[in-house]
């Protein structure tokens, strides 16, 4: 019995020693990347590259909610490489207070978002209008979505 348990042991400690040596092997890459950021390195990579996004013209939908019920606006964005070189949107407010939030952003928009690269847009207040950049960020997020398809 005392060779039974001897061989017992030592192929428990055999295991335990291959499964400390494989773990460890399997973190040094994990503590790698974790260094870089798997994201961060991903952002440097399709800039290095070139354009993420398809150049070319884009529209899309937003919706968002408004203390007078749900909203809608139209984005049209123009990319080259990456940047944004022409704005459009279209409201379609119905109540007077939508009609003019939407306005003013409507009219501040460019201001904010032309000569931007579209993943550094962070739009969430334009000329006083803060609920219309919901539906801006949807179509947005949307319109990225149709330039990496192309």
């Amino acid at each position: 019995m005392r060779s039974l348990t001897d061989n017992k042991t030592a192929v428990a400690l055999f295991a335990g020693v291959t499964l400390v040596g494989a773990l460890s092997a399997c973190s040094s890459p994990a503590t790698s990347s974790t260094d870089s950021g798997s994201t961060d390195a991903t952002a440097p990579d399709a800039a290095a590259t070139g354009t993420e996004y398809a150049d070319g013209t884009y529209t899309e939908s937003g919706d968002y909610t408004s203390p007078n019920g749900p909203e809608k606006v139209d984005v049209t964005l123009t990319l080259a490489s990456d940047t944004i070189t022409d704005v459009t949107v279209v409201g379609y407010g119905e109540n007077p207070n939508s009609i003019q939030f939407q306005g003013e952003f409507i009219d501040g928009i460019a201001n904010e978002v032309v000569g931007k690269n579209i993943d550094e847009l962070s739009v969430d207040k334009v000329a006083g209008s803060s609920l219309t950049s919901g539906g801006f960020n949807n179509a947005v997020d949307a319109i990225k979505a149709d330039a990496l398809a192309q």
